[in-house]
């Protein structure tokens, strides 16, 4: 089918307002259009305009699309807010409540319970935030505006047919912008090819079954090729020679050559087997964190093909075993927060007047702006809204 052309989003959005009627007839003759595939993809005419029917295009979805936090965050912001000690004492305390289940799940699909634990802990705080968006809206809106149409047409499919077949029950079910839902944050399509009904009920269902949504993503990993008994990787010391180009995640060579170019475990522990392939990560150049990773890094990595996510996996299902996190701090004056250090911001500004809404530790527009004037106020550069450790600890100590 031809693609379908739309104005920018930038004018969609300019002109929502002055003519929602257009608006809605072009986004339902796009439905309408997009239906011979659908049907192609095994969803009948009936569900089609069952569950089209009414659907209005959210706009809002596509400045997304070039705004994910794992591509525009800087990494020790994303790995503070994510790998902090409350997502730590959470997880354990999951580990402690599900420990049968996540033994079971471990069993059966030979993979690490600590990973699946900790995708479940990053993807949606073990359950409880997962995202609000409608699926139906997002994927329909991204399938007819903005780039990567033909993907989230997709996704659009999938989803319509997850609901034809019953494996979805609710029509309104949430997730996030881009059709990621479930406790483990699942895209449609994986769904129908990886989801498990772990709890015997007869429905794979990753929205209300911990089980179901705990052995879905294990059995993901394992599909994505984990290897049992094996750590996805270690946070190294360099040597000195090592040149920043040797670096890259596709860049392997057996454990035994690295050893013999000087690479040692940071914590002074073996590094494996001298055929095992590896690869040097330095996401933030020499200066900061360096990481070998092995086969079940790549398995992690293609949950969300972001180094920072699989970083964030990775550190965090080390941190839940027990490990004492990274020996090498990252390379900057002024490290991220945690969620806890976000709020007693927010409420340090609230305090001095701004009105940013209630203090919840996401960092929005008007939390930025705050930030700014604040930075400004204080004489702190750049004053670029951001809320790191500086700016934190500046306004403690004025208050």
């Amino acid at each position: 089918m031809r693609s379908v052309r739309f104005l920018s989003p930038l004018l969609l959005c300019a002109g929502l307002s002055q003519a929602p009627a257009s608006l809605a007839d072009e986004f339902g003759s796009c439905l309408a259009r997009l239906q011979p595939q659908a049907a192609a993809k095994g969803v009948d005419a009936a569900s089609y305009r069952r569950y089209t029917q009414g659907l209005q295009a959210d706009l809002s979805v596509l400045p997304l699309l070039d705004a994910q936090p794992e591509f525009v965050t800087p990494l020790w912001d994303y790995l503070a807010g994510l790998v902090d000690d409350q997502r730590v004492a959470d997880g354990k305390a999951m580990l402690a409540q599900h420990g049968e289940l996540l033994d079971r799940v471990a069993r059966q699909y030979q993979v690490d319970k600590y990973a699946v634990v900790a995708v479940w802990g990053v993807e949606s705080d073990f359950g409880r935030i997962a995202g609000k968006r409608p699926l139906l809206t997002s994927l329909g809106t991204l399938s007819c505006y903005g780039r990567r149409q033909a993907f989230f047409q997709g996704e659009f499919f999938a989803t319509l047919k997850l609901l034809q077949q019953g494996d979805l029950r609710d029509a309104g079910i949430t997730g996030s912008w881009a059709g990621a839902f479930g406790q483990t944050q699942f895209m449609p399509s994986t769904y129908a090819r990886i989801a498990v009904d772990f709890d015997g009920d007869g429905h794979r269902d990753l929205v209300g079954s911990v089980p179901d949504a705990l052995a879905s993503t294990a059995n993901y990993l394992s599909k994505a090729g984990w290897v049992p008994g094996q750590p996805w990787g270690f946070e190294v010391k360099l040597p000195a020679s090592f040149a920043e180009s040797q670096a890259g995640r596709t860049k392997r060579r057996s454990v035994a050559d690295w050893k013999a170019m000087g690479v040692q475990r940071a914590d002074g522990g073996p590094l494996p087997s001298g055929d095992t392939r590896a690869a040097i990560l330095i996401p933030t150049g020499k200066a900061g964190p360096a990481f070998l990773v092995l086969r079940n890094y790549d398995a992690i990595y293609s949950y969300n093909a972001a180094e920072s996510y699989a970083l964030a996996i990775s550190l965090l299902s080390d941190r839940l075993r027990g490990g004492p996190g990274l020996r090498t701090p990252w390379p900057t004056d002024d490290p991220g927060l945690s969620r806890a250090q976000r709020k007693e911001l927010q409420k340090l500004l609230l305090a001095r007047g701004y009105a940013i809404g209630e203090p919840d530790g996401m960092i929005g527009d008007n939390t930025r702006r705050a930030i700014q004037a604040e930075q400004q106020r204080l004489g702190l550069q750049p004053a670029d809204g951001r809320a790191g450790q500086k700016i934190f600890n500046a306004m403690q100590a004025a208050h």
